[in-house]
């Protein structure tokens, strides 16, 4: 006969491992989940803070070109061989201050078309090994049919489309190296003139998809838009043949995000990202180091759950109804803070071995939740003004955008974009610390007459505001307090520097009109610089 402890531990013991095996199952599935998704989210993570990396350069090439294109067709005065040889001139010292602030240029061009002159053909300019520009012989473009776009890309592409164009990798017929190119053609009176363009090496591309890394053997790897891949850190793409050349996985070509593909023999899961050149940035990663992470989980829980079982076994019922209740309060709260919320802590406070964990748990849930607050102020906040970045207000813009895509009732706001005047002069003049100083004023006062509404740094000199509740309402007043607080500010500025001349757009949300959020920030941006050109013509007549 057995006794009553027996019997009470026997049923204790059996109602351990029937827990057990239920909890290990749920466990399992739910570890298998949480180690899926949250790979699927640290891979989208690293490719979006790689694509805007990515784009954040390309963005600077092209602001560069399309500075130095601006020029030239403003500076433009006729087509006779003496004033094309000195608007040449003007452009060589224009493009070559904009190609040393430009990382990872290989060459610089303005070229004119043969069929404008025949004698004035432009310049080329390429890095040297001490990081120096030298001009080199031009290409004689006459030799080639320009209607042929498959020869001299560079020219032949932006002349047939008229547009601006970020053009795939090829290799410099001079230089016999791997480029890429973004390249603005020049008009003048409606008539094609020739086109700016720079040239950058793809090695300096290449290192920053280098960079981008996952677990041992995940990596980053480049593609067009038709899933020809263009670089990977891990094929010599241009030591194969057409033929050779590895094709990108159907799968990875029809989705954005939770993409899985067998490629070598491997089963990888990857996601990738549009580039704002065309390409298209994959980031993979093989599924068995994914999987390896959470499966060393379950063991550890396994061995941990063996020795739980020992330890209960010689336990009572109400010790273990004791112990039960607080670690169900714990896996409450670990599911709080799974969904988000960190500020839920178990009421548990026992000297022993589970409140000492309650504790930890909790002060490792405010830890988190602090280290999360600090992530997203580093990573949404303007470094020189403090005001959000653009990364914030795209995410604005975003949740602005559902609830208008919601029909939600009563949304009402506005969008103002605030564009600082002169600030190229001053940074030419007086250096970049003084025109940090500019825009921080700038900055101070925007936030000080709208100080109820979001302001962004949305630019190197353009900011944005998003006005709702009163600041939407008193919009009109709020303007005009900040026509006159900018005035204030320039009469009693001692230095250029010290001033604020600020170009203003402001524009409301109209929903019987307005279906997008971008709708309000184009007006309001057209607005801007209409401001501009205005307070422009005032200056320059006095008024």
């Amino acid at each position: 006969m057995r006794s009553i402890r027996t019997k009470i531990t026997l049923l204790t013991v059996c109602a351990i491992i029937a827990a057990m095996g239920v909890s290990t199952a749920f466990g399992v599935a739910s570890i298998k989940n949480i180690g899926d998704s949250s790979s699927e989210r640290i891979l989208l993570l690293l490719c979006e803070t790689g694509e805007k990396n990515l784009d954040a350069y390309f963005g600077s090439v092209e602001q560069s070109v399309e500075m130095v294109a601006d020029f030239v067709e403003a500076d433009l005065e006729g087509l006779s061989p003496e004033q094309l040889q000195s608007h040449i001139s003007r452009a060589r010292a224009i493009f070559g201050k904009a190609a040393y602030r430009t990382n990872g240029v290989l060459t610089y061009y303005y070229r004119i078309d043969p069929a404008v002159s025949d004698t004035v053909k432009g310049f080329w300019y390429v890095r040297d090994k001490e990081d120096n520009f030298q001009e080199h012989e031009a290409t004689d473009i006459t030799l080639y049919n320009t209607a042929d776009t498959s020869r001299l890309v560079w020219f032949t592409v932006p002349k047939a489309t008229g547009k601006p164009i970020w053009l795939p990798p090829y290799v410099t017929d001079n230089l016999g190296v791997r480029v890429i190119s973004y390249n603005v053609p020049i008009y003048w009176e409606g008539a094609f003139v020739g086109v700016v363009g720079i040239e950058i090496d793809c090695a300096t591309m290449e290192e920053q998809v280098d960079n981008i890394k996952l677990y041992d053997n995940g990596y980053a790897f480049i593609t067009d838009a038709d899933g020809n891949i263009i670089y990977h850190p891990r094929i010599d793409i241009l030591s194969l043949s057409e033929e050779e050349r590895p094709e990108t996985p159907e799968g990875l070509l029809a989705a954005s995000r939770g993409v899985r593909y067998a490629y070598g023999g491997a089963e990888k899961r990857a996601v990738w990202l549009p580039l704002s050149n065309g390409m298209r940035l994959n980031v993979a990663v093989p599924v068995s180091e994914i999987n390896g992470e959470w499966q060393q989980a379950l063991r550890g829980n396994f061995f941990a759950s063996i020795f739980l079982l020992a330890v209960f076994s010689v336990l009572t019922l109400e010790l273990t109804g004791k112990i039960t209740e607080p670690l169900l309060k714990l896996t409450e709260a670990a599911k709080q803070v799974n969904e988000g919320n960190y500020d839920f802590v178990p009421d548990y406070d026992g000297n022993d071995e589970v409140g000492i964990l309650t504790r930890a748990f909790g002060q490792l849930s405010r830890h988190l939740k602090s280290y999360i607050s600090d992530l997203n102020d580093m990573a949404y906040a303007d470094a020189l003004t403090s005001v959000h970045n653009k990364g914030a207000f795209d995410i604005y813009a975003r949740d602005l955008q559902a609830k208008l895509d919601r029909s939600e009732p009563g949304l009402a706001f506005a969008v103002g974009v605030f564009d600082c005047d002169n600030l190229k002069e001053i940074n030419d003049k007086h250096g970049h610390d003084k025109g940090d100083v500019y825009l921080k004023n700038a900055s101070k006062l925007i936030c000080r007459v709208f100080k109820h509404s979001p302001v962004f740094r949305t630019g190197g000199d353009e900011f944005t505001v998003v006005m709702t509740n009163d600041d939407y309402r008193n919009r009109a007043e709020l303007a005009a307090l900040f026509g006159r607080m900018s005035a204030e500010a320039c009469a009693r500025a001692e230095a250029p520097w010290e001033q604020v001349r600020v170009s203003a757009g402001i524009d409301a949300f109209d929903p019987q009109t307005d279906s997008y959020v971008v709708d309000v920030v184009r007006r309001a941006d057209k607005l801007m610089y209409e401001d501009k050109r205005s307070r422009k013509i005032a200056r320059r007549t006095g008024a």
